[in-house]
Formats: structure tokens, sequence, C-alpha cells
């Protein structure tokens, strides 16, 4: 495989990474008033292909967060116990904005460099027709 073909490849699998990644902090956000939600989070891991002798980067299992959840005070919810507290969720909204934010710049860092790899492969293809 050519060095462009790697480079597509590695700049492609971080490109599904940062997606991946970016859809559960989607799905936090938008759970973030669910009682009994707890925040879900994936974790990175590099794999090397031996066969091109590139690292690769791929999603692990989803990792769920064991923190505490919020204790609200609503005696009028339906799930609220004989004190009045019920269970919410430990999403906290700056975290999952932060979290957004890196895996954005993240995936335009990717794109990138998938788009420098393509057009310095068509500036190749371009010299070697002349």
């Amino acid at each position: 495989m050519s060095d462009f073909a790697n480079s597509l490849s590695v700049s492609s699998s971080g490109l599904k990474a940062q997606a991946n990644r970016l859809r559960h902090v989607a799905e936090n956000i938008s759970n973030a008033d669910t009682p009994g939600y707890r925040r879900k989070s994936v974790p990175f891991e590099a794999v090397r292909n031996l066969n091109t002798n590139t690292e690769q980067v791929r999603v692990g299992r989803v990792i769920l967060d064991r923190s505490d959840l919020e204790q609200i005070y609503d005696p009028t919810h339906p799930l609220a116990d004989d004190s009045g507290h019920y269970d919410g969720s430990n999403v906290d909204l700056m975290i999952e904005i932060a979290d957004a934010r890196e895996a954005q710049r993240s995936y335009e860092a990717n794109l990138k460099m998938f788009d420098q790899t393509r057009s310095m492969s068509s500036a190749l293809m371009d010299l070697l027709r002349n």
C-alpha cells in the first residue's frame, strides 16, 4: 500500500473515532435531564496494522460514568421517594460542551490531513502525466 493510502487510512480512522465520540457527547447532552441517566464516554485505542506498519485509532467499548447521580428534590415527581428526592443524571453540560469542541477540532484536523493527502496525490498524478 502506498504512503498516500496509509495516510488516508490513518486519517479516516481518526474521523470515524471522533464522529463516534461526538455521537456519544450528543447523546449525553440530550439526556442531561433524564432521571437515572449515566454519562457515557468512549476510549480510543491505537491499533497497529501489521501489513502497512501504521497505527490507526479504534474506539473501545462504551464506559458508563459510575459517579454519584445528582439527588433532586421534587416531592411531586413520580420517581420521588418518601423524602421527596429522586436520582437525576450525572451529566455536566460544561464538560460535554468542552468534549464536543475537542472532538470537533480533532475531526477538523483529521479532515484537513485527509484533504491534504488527497491534493498531494492529485498533484503527483498531474506531474507524472506531464
